[in-house]
């Protein structure tokens, strides 16, 4: 967790200054979701890291794995203390920011964007049968494992995507 919380520092000081207006535009209004969010984000790198050594930082399946991980976790932490509907709204509107502020290829976006979507969606799918108060880390590890073993290769940025998640040749 600490390599992880020297990443983040390292990466916001990168931030240009309307950068930086366009994050806090996000965190001011929802402090304790902007908290729990950077929690979900340090907690899904080093997960990621411990399933997938060598592919959790680059365009490979950890990556995607990573992608996914991150949005269940923001909308997890998030939904304990507000609505499911307001925590996947922030979700989205976070991780969306982050892929504006540290832009990729079309096509590195479009994997990070859909994997996003995966996670959320994944979310969504199993909030109906357990309370939101109730979900653990743990149920979306298992899950998203299991997707990584169809996850497909994105070649197309106009690909159609189904709920698979998707990942970059290396």
């Amino acid at each position: 967790m600490k390599n992880a919380l020297k990443i983040l520092f390292n990466t916001l000081r990168t931030l240009s200054f309307k950068k930086i207006i366009k994050l806090l535009k996000l965190t001011v209004p929802h402090p304790l979701f902007a908290v729990l969010g950077v929690y979900a984000t340090m907690k899904s790198f080093v997960i990621a890291k411990e399933c997938f050594p060598k592919t959790n930082s680059s365009s490979g399946v950890g990556n995607a794995f990573r992608h996914a991980l991150w949005t269940c976790l923001i909308t997890m932490y998030c939904s304990k203390v507000s609505s499911p509907r307001k925590a996947l709204d922030f979700s989205k509107k976070m991780t969306d920011l982050h892929e504006e502020l540290f832009p990729n290829k079309p096509l590195e976006t479009k994997m990070d964007l859909h994997n996003n979507k995966v996670g959320m969606d994944l979310y969504e799918e199993l909030l109906p049968g357990i309370h939101r108060q109730f979900f653990e880390t743990s149920f979306f590890i298992d899950q998203l494992l299991e997707k990584t073993k169809n996850a497909r290769v994105l070649e197309d940025v106009d690909a159609d995507l189904d709920n698979n998640l998707v990942y970059l040749k290396e």
